[in-house]
């Protein structure tokens, strides 16, 4: 029997990004930085799991959060270094999803 040693930052790597909605909420991030409301608007998310996500995505270095003294208060979120990295990771998903994925009536975008 082999023993097969799994790379702990990979598994960690695989962990952040397969929470739900982490990798759509970066693949709109990507786009530049945004208001909470511009990316709720762009996906089918609650707005407690989207301030839940974007809080550990920030603890985890992949996006800033960005707080301006206005009236209201605007608050931006942006992606790092880190984040922007994922950018070809995004793109080999859509070229992969393009070719291989097929959406059936029953997998129809779904809320949180």
């Amino acid at each position: 029997m082999n023993d097969f040693q799994l790379c702990p930052k990979f598994e960690k790597g695989m962990q952040m990004l397969g929470k739900r909605w982490t990798g759509l909420i970066i693949n709109q991030l990507l786009s530049g930085s945004q208001r909470f409301s511009e990316i709720k608007a762009g996906l089918p998310i609650s707005g407690k799991l989207l301030t839940e996500r974007l809080k550990e995505m920030e603890e985890e270095g992949l996006v800033t959060r960005k707080v301006y003294p206005e009236v209201p208060v605007r608050v931006e979120y942006t992606l790092t270094e880190k984040g922007k990295a994922l950018a070809p990771i995004m793109k080999e998903i859509s070229k992969w999803a393009e070719e291989w994925v097929e959406i059936r009536e029953q997998d129809g975008a779904s809320s949180d």
